[in-house]
């Protein structure tokens, strides 16, 4: 019976073989779709990874673009500020220089005598006549100070100085609007960055999370397919010594090497350790059936 019970023994040993080589594929293939989702998440995290990334930069250039114009801006602003400064300076001292009509008081004379009316006026508790005096000698200030602006207005030099004064002015103003316009231009590019940047290392994170998974899942994969592959062996060595067991060619002889006894050959089976086709056939030729 040793022989026969040998056969019945492989043939339980190929179906648990068949049953690991089917259990170890479907184990395999179970993660290689894993893997294949996986990694299916992984690029559309990097694709989204790169817009953002891109859009970062788009704004980063703006941003850079827009803090270059705000220090030629002020540039010009304190170029244009100097030249109203010097102009301002220029007309006070045409003003001074210039004298007025013959018998006229000096306008910065004038416009002393004004401020201390106009203080008077805002201090003192005054009667109804007094302030009406009052307000009449701040009217007569007024004009006379009108009259002799118009006057040195007549002088080529002096009109030249004040339009060239003006337009400093309105220089001045109309570039620290732009520092101002520009540098909140830069601030809103900037803040836009920042938001896209920790959204790309929040991305990245979680891209590097999922290769880190997916790295795992194929290792699990590649094992399985070892394992198949061991299982589908085991199966072809089983089968082998099936076919020898029930009367086929043996593809090796013995040569001069010791036959295994029928318990030690029986043992080794039921343990699961490996025996081969050349165990089988001495067994065979033994005699027993």
């Amino acid at each position: 019976m040793a022989l026969s019970d040998a056969i019945e023994e492989l043939e339980r040993k190929r179906a648990e073989s068949n049953a690991k080589a089917d259990e170890s594929r479907a184990k395999r293939d179970r993660l290689n779709a894993e893997a294949r989702t996986t990694a299916e998440t992984r690029s559309r995290i990097l694709d989204e990874l790169h817009d953002k990334s891109a859009e970062a930069q788009d704004h980063r250039r703006l941003r850079d673009t827009f803090n270059t114009q705000v220090r030629e801006e002020k540039r010009l602003r304190e170029e244009w500020n100097h030249k109203f400064q010097e102009l301002g300076d220029k007309v006070q001292e045409l003003k001074r220089t210039r004298q007025p009509r013959a018998g006229a008081v000096p306008v910065w004379r004038l416009r002393k005598e004004l401020k201390e009316l106009e203080f008077r006026h805002m201090t003192t508790a005054l009667t109804g006549e007094q302030e009406k005096r009052l307000i009449e000698e701040m009217k007569r200030l007024e004009a006379s100070i009108r009259e002799q602006d118009e006057q040195l207005r007549q002088d080529p030099e002096v009109e030249q100085t004040l339009k060239e004064f003006t337009e400093a002015r309105t220089e001045a103003e109309t570039h620290h609007a732009a520092v101002g316009k520009f540098a909140e231009d830069a601030q809103r590019e900037h803040e836009a960055m920042v938001v896209l940047y920790e959204s790309v290392d929040a991305l990245r994170r979680q891209a590097d999370e999922v290769q880190t998974h997916l790295l795992e899942v194929k290792a699990q994969a590649d094992e399985a397919h070892r394992a198949h592959i061991a299982a589908i062996e085991e199966v072809r060595d089983i089968e082998k010594m099936l076919y020898a067991a029930r009367g086929g060619r043996a593809p090796q002889t013995w040569g001069e090497a010791e036959p295994p006894k029928e318990e030690d050959f029986l043992a080794r089976l039921k343990k699961g350790e490996k025996v081969s086709t050349e165990d089988l056939l001495e067994l065979q030729k033994s005699g027993r059936p």
